[in-house]
Formats: structure tokens, C-alpha cells, sequence
């Protein structure tokens, strides 16, 4: 079947729409960023770069180290924001961008997120490293799409009674990454967590400015949810998007956060740039290792 012009959106030069890059532009390791500042501090360990785009929030750059080629793309904020960059990842690579056609045989993308995020679990410290073994999803991107059974529905079941989880929501979704990735970035510096992703950074979160949240001390009931000894350990707004959608199309993924903050304490980090700097320099030892 040939998808249409409205579908798979194309630029003038036929790079894909929002990334705006051309298939030969991506390597088969990426490395997802929410900041866009943040591609240059990711890339700087690259031995020869080859590539450096951007359009809106999704900047690229694509190069080598140790022999290994990397793509370091900015994503933006939110699982909205994913939801294009997954995607887009799987048209470049999967997609035959001139007869509109999906390629009969498929290629797999390894997913690294590198992120930051908040605690709600008094005992994790700040500036440590958080690698997600699952999170759970808190917006509605998931619904959108044709997916099976979730594997975990007996974890979603017990968090919507516990939370007493409004019914005008959407169905919380939980979700894993690739275990071999998990157990590349997993070590006894790493903690591993139960991340929660929200739709927003405000009220999504229990956090009130001016508006009043609907769900008053949400942050407190999501740092008590417990079943069979999970307890959700951070917040943010990216992985359990990527670690579904990663599924749903057959890529390797996992999150890896810096935690900057901690909600059940109060305690923000006295220097965030040096705990993200040791969080990349981490990872890129991590993965070039494998």
C-alpha cells in the first residue's frame, strides 16, 4: 500500500518532515534528548561528527565513536513530542521514502534515553543515576494505537485502585524496556526504577501555581502506590511513550535519568550541568562497550 502525501509527510528536499533528515543521516544507535542544548553536550564525546541538522526542537547530530555510529536527536518535551520522533525514526529506516511503501524487511533501532527527573521516594539521592526498568504512563498516547494485552494489567489494575483513579482519565499503561539494554546500563552506581510519565509538568504532577489540581496530593498517592513491592520512584514526561511505541514497532529501548530533584524532600540539585555530564559520560562508556 502506497501511504499518502498527508501521511508520511515529506520536505521539498524529501527528508521527513518534522526531523528533516534523509535515511543515510541516521545511525542504527540513537541517543534521545529532551533538551536541544543538550545534543551538543552528548555529541562533543563523538571522535569525527557527520552530521549536524535541526528544525524546530529536533536537532541532530550523527558521527562516530570508537568505531560505533551514533545519532544524538533532541526530542523536546513530552510524549507528544515522541510520538513524532518514533515515528519519523521508523519511516526513515523502514519506510521506502520514494515509493511510500513499508519495506518488507524491517531494521531495529537501539533507543538510549538520556534525561533528567524528580524523585518522590525520600530515600533516592539527589544527582544519582536512574536507569527505568518500567514506567508507567499516565497520558493517552498508547489508546491511540492498535496494541495487545498489556503483560502488566494486574500493576495498572492495582494503581487505578489504589489511586481511586478518576474515570475520566485514560487507562494508565505500563511498560518495559529491552532487558539487554537494561542490563548494559545497570550496574551498582545505576538504581533502577519505577518511573512514572506524565501528561504535564504542573498540575499532571501535584504541583500548583495559580490553578488548583483536581487531583489534590497526587504526587503524595503516587509515592505510596505500592503492589507486590513496586513502588514508583520518579517522575517525568518521555519513557513509558518510548519504551511503548519502541514495542509496538520492534526497537530496543531504554531511559536512563539524571534525578535533579526530589519532591518528598524538597532538595534540588546544587549543580545540575556537572550531574548530566557524568550521566552522558556514563552512558556513552556504557554503550560503546557493547
Amino acid at each position: 500500500m502506497q501511504l499518502g502525501a498527508s501521511e508520511l509527510i515529506l520536505n521539498a528536499d524529501r527528508t521527513i518532515y518534522h526531523l528533516n533528515l534523509h535515511p543515510e543521516e541516521l545511525a542504527d544507535t540513537i541517543i534521545t534528548v529532551g533538551d536541544p542544548d543538550r545534543v551538543a553536550m552528548v555529541s562533543k564525546y563523538l571522535d569525527h561528527l557527520e552530521v549536524s541538522k535541526g528544525k524546530r526542537e529536533f536537532i541532530t547530530h550523527t558521527g562516530y565513536l570508537n568505531n560505533r555510529r551514533i545519532s544524538i536527536i533532541s526530542t523536546g518535551i513530552g510524549t507528544d513530542n515522541i510520538d513524532i520522533v518514533l515515528n519519523e525514526l521508523d519511516a526513515l529506516v523502514n519506510i521506502d521514502l520514494h515509493s511510500r511503501t513499508v519495506k518488507p524487511v524491517k531494521r531495529i533501532l537501539t533507543l538510549v534515553r538520556i534525561g533528567t527527573s524528580g524523585a518522590i521516594q525520600p530515600e533516592i539521592p539527589i544527582d544519582s543515576m536512574l536507569v527505568s526498568e518500567l514506567a508507567i504512563g499516565l497520558d493517552n498516547l498508547l489508546h491511540f494505537y492498535k496494541h495487545p494485552p498489556s503483560e502488566y494489567a494486574d500493576v495498572e489494575d492495582a494503581f487505578i485502585r489504589q489511586l481511586n483513579w478518576q474515570k475520566e482519565k485514560s487507562r494508565p499503561y505500563v511498560s518495559g524496556p529491552d532487558p539487554a539494554l537494561l542490563e548494559l546500563l545497570a550496574s551498582g552506581s545505576v538504581q533502577r526504577g519505577f518511573t512514572g510519565t506524565n501528561s504535564g509538568f504542573y498540575g499532571p504532577q501535584g504541583r500548583q501555581l495559580r490553578l488548583e489540581p483536581k487531583d489534590a496530593g497526587l504526587s503524595e498517592k503516587l509515592a505510596a502506590f505500592e503492589y507486590n513491592g513496586l513502588k514508583i520512584t520518579n517522575l517525568e514526561m518521555e519513557t513509558s511513550a518510548l519504551y511503548a511505541m519502541a514495542s509496538l514497532m520492534g526497537h530496543r529501548a531504554v531511559s536512563i535519568n539524571s534525578i535533579l530533584a526530589n519532591r518528598a524532600t524538597g532538595e534540588f540539585s546544587g549543580n545540575p550541568k556537572a550531574a548530566m555530564e557524568k550521566l552522558i559520560q556514563y552512558t556513552m562508556d556504557k554503550l560503546t562497550q557493547s
